[in-house]
C-alpha cells in the first residue's frame, strides 16, 4: 500500500498532459481547407507539430518558450501546406517584386484576401467556441490527424489500390493509355516520376531536319513570329472574346498548344530554341546544339534577323535573357518616338503595337531589309498590373485584349492588301489567369497550371497565289513549339506562296505531337490519363485541384 501511494503521488506530481488548446481551431481551420481542396496538407508533419504542442513539461518556462516557437512555426506550417509560393520561389522573384509600382503591389496583396473565406472562417471560429465548453475538442482533433497519417497506409492494404499521396481516387480511374504505352500504368509517385523522365529523355532526341540550302528557285519570304504575354484560352473565355475574327483569319490554329511554362523569359526561350525537343526548365539555361535555335537556322539560310519589342526589355533582365539564351543577339528596332499605350507594372512605356508593327512594315517596303528576313516580336500589354499612361489603378484586361486583337486584325488586312509575301506566326508566351483556382489566386503564375499553358497558337500565310477560304485549320492534337519550327521548314522554299491549288492537308499533315508538360524553377506539371498532376520541388505528386 506504501509502495502504491508514493506512486500515485509520483504520477500526480510529475508533468501534466494538456490539450490544445486554441491551437484545436488552427487545426479544426486545416481540416476544413483541405476537405474544400485548398491544402496541400502534409500529415506527418502537422503530426509532429501537434505532438510538439501537446508534450507535457514540467516547466513552466519551457512550457512559455514553447508558445513563442509555436506561432512562427505554425505560421511556416500553414504556409508549407498551402499552395503558396516557397521560399526558394520567393527568392528568386524577390529582386522583380521590388521592381512592381506600389498601386500595383497594393492591388496584388489585395488579391490574396478571399473575403467569402473569412466569413467561413469567423462561422467555424464561432462554432468552435459555442462547443468547446460542451465537447472534448482536443480528442476529436487528434483522431482526425491520426486517421490522415494512417489512411493512406492501410488504404491500398483495404480496399487494394494504388494511389498517389492526397489523390487516391484518382487511382481508380479508368486507364487512358492513348498512343502512350507510358500512361498505362497507374498513376502513383513512382510512376509518374518515370513519365516525367522518360518524357525527356525521348523529347532530347527530337530535332527539326533544316535544308542544307534552299533551292535556286525558292520563293522569298518574310517570317514574323509575334510573342504574346498573358493571353490563353482561360483568359479569352474568360473575357467573352472567343469570338473576335482575329481568331477566323488564321489559316492554322492550334487549340491544344502547350506553352510549358508560365513565365516570360522561359517561354521566349523555348520559342527561340523551338528546332529541338522540349527541354527541363533548368537546362534551359545550358548551352545546346546550335540546331536548336530557330533563328540560326534561319540566317544560315539567308534570313535576316529583327527583333522588336513594345518594351524596354529591362524587366527581369528579359532582354538579356532573351539574347543569351535564345541566341538573338541583334540590335533592338528603332523605338524613339513610338506613341506609349500604356504604362508596365513596373511604371516603364508599353508602345502601340499598331505602330511598332507598322514601322516594321514600313521597313520592309522600304527596301531597308533583305528580300528573306526573320522577325521576333514580343509584346507585353496584356501583362498583369498595366495601367493607362495617366491613371494609377490596373487597366481592364478585356479592353486591353479587345484593341490588341483589333491591332491584330487590322494589320493583318493590310498584309493581305499591300500582297506581300508574309508568314504570321503567333505564339502566346503563357496566360494572364485571370480565373484563378484553388491553387493560385488571380494573376499569379508560380504555378504553371494548364490554365495558363493552354494558349492559342495561329499561323497565317499572306500573299499567297492561293490563300484560303472559311475557317481555319484546327490541330487538335497535343502540341508545342516543335510543330512551329517544323511548319516553318516546310515553308522554306516558299512554294506555298505561289501554289495553286495549295495542299493544306499535306502542310499540316504529321506535325510534331508534344505531350502536355510544363514547368517552371519549382514546379512541374504533367496530363497523365487525361488528368493534371503536379509536383512542386521535392514534394510527391498530387492531382492538381479541380
Amino acid at each position: 500500500m506504501t509502495h502504491n501511494t508514493s506512486t500515485e503521488k509520483s504520477l500526480s506530481s510529475g508533468p501534466r498532459w494538456r490539450g490544445l488548446g486554441c491551437w484545436n481551431y488552427y487545426f479544426l481551420a486545416k481540416f476544413a481547407l483541405l476537405w474544400t481542396g485548398y491544402l496541400n496538407f502534409n500529415p506527418l508533419e502537422n503530426l509532429v507539430f501537434m505532438a510538439f504542442l501537446l508534450m507535457p513539461l514540467s516547466v513552466s518556462w519551457l512550457g512559455k518558450l514553447r508558445d513563442w516557437i509555436a506561432f512562427p512555426v505554425g505560421f511556416a506550417l500553414f504556409w508549407h501546406d498551402t499552395w503558396l509560393p516557397g521560399l526558394d520561389s520567393i527568392i528568386s522573384q524577390g529582386s522583380q517584386v521590388t521592381e512592381f509600382s506600389f498601386s500595383y503591389l497594393l492591388e496584388l496583396s489585395a488579391r490574396f484576401v478571399n473575403w467569402k473565406m473569412v466569413g467561413y472562417a469567423f462561422i467555424l471560429l464561432v462554432i468552435y467556441r459555442l462547443i468547446n465548453p460542451w465537447i472534448r475538442v482536443s480528442a476529436f482533433v487528434i483522431a482526425i490527424m491520426l486517421w490522415l497519417n494512417i489512411s493512406p497506409i492501410i488504404g491500398p492494404l483495404l480496399f487494394s489500390a494504388p494511389s498517389v499521396p492526397q489523390a487516391q481516387q484518382a487511382a481508380a480511374n479508368p486507364v487512358v493509355a492513348g498512343n502512350d504505352a507510358l500512361q498505362a500504368a497507374a498513376p502513383t509517385n513512382e510512376n509518374l516520376t518515370a513519365y516525367l523522365d522518360k518524357f525527356y529523355a525521348t523529347e532530347a532526341q527530337r530535332k527539326t531536319q533544316f535544308p542544307a540550302a534552299l533551292p535556286a528557285d525558292a520563293e522569298p519570304f518574310d517570317l514574323l513570329i509575334i510573342n504574346i504575354c498573358s493571353l490563353s484560352w482561360s483568359d479569352i473565355e474568360y473575357v467573352g472574346l472567343s469570338s473576335h475574327p482575329l481568331w477566323k483569319h488564321f489559316d492554322i490554329l492550334f487549340k491544344e498548344f502547350n506553352s510549358a511554362t508560365s513565365y516570360s523569359g522561359p517561354a521566349a526561350i523555348r520559342l527561340l530554341r523551338a528546332s529541338c525537343g522540349q527541354t527541363s526548365h533548368k537546362n534551359l539555361y545550358e548551352p545546346v546544339d546550335g540546331q536548336c535555335y530557330l533563328f540560326d537556322e534561319l540566317a544560315r539560310l539567308g534570313f535576316s534577323q529583327q527583333l522588336m519589342l513594345d518594351h524596354n526589355g529591362q524587366f527581369g533582365g528579359f532582354l538579356d535573357e532573351v539574347r543569351q539564351n535564345g541566341n538573338i543577339k541583334i540590335p533592338l528596332m528603332d523605338q524613339s518616338n513610338l506613341p506609349v499605350n500604356l504604362k508596365a507594372f513596373d511604371g516603364s512605356p508599353i508602345y502601340n503595337d499598331g505602330a511598332v508593327l507598322n514601322r516594321w512594315f514600313d521597313n520592309l517596303k522600304s527596301g531597308l531589309e533583305p528580300a528573306r528576313s526573320a522577325t521576333f516580336f514580343n509584346l507585353v500589354p496584356l501583362h498583369d498590373g498595366n495601367q493607362y499612361p495617366n491613371d494609377s489603378k490596373p487597366a481592364d484586361y478585356k479592353v486591353r485584349a479587345q484593341k490588341l486583337f483589333d491591332e491584330l486584325d487590322a494589320f493583318l488586312t493590310k498584309l493581305e492588301q499591300s500582297n506581300r509575301k508574309v508568314m504570321v506566326v503567333i505564339v502566346p508566351e503563357h496566360g494572364a489567369a485571370l480565373e484563378g483556382d484553388r491553387m493560385q489566386v488571380s494573376g499569379l503564375r508560380d504555378i504553371p497550371s494548364p490554365r495558363v499553358t493552354h494558349v492559342p497558337a495561329g499561323i497565317k500565310f499572306i500573299g499567297m497565289k492561293d490563300p484560303r477560304e472559311g475557317m481555319p485549320i484546327e490541330i487538335n492534337q497535343p502540341s508545342s513549339y516543335l510543330a512551329i519550327s517544323e511548319l516553318v521548314t516546310r515553308a522554306l522554299d516558299g512554294k506555298i506562296f505561289v501554289a495553286n491549288p495549295v495542299d493544306w492537308k499535306a502542310l499540316v499533315q504529321g506535325l510534331p505531337e508534344t505531350e502536355s508538360v510544363a514547368e517552371n524553377a519549382t514546379s512541374v506539371t504533367i496530363k497523365y490519363q487525361g488528368k493534371s498532376y503536379i509536383r512542386i520541388g521535392n514534394r510527391d505528386w498530387v492531382a492538381y485541384p479541380d
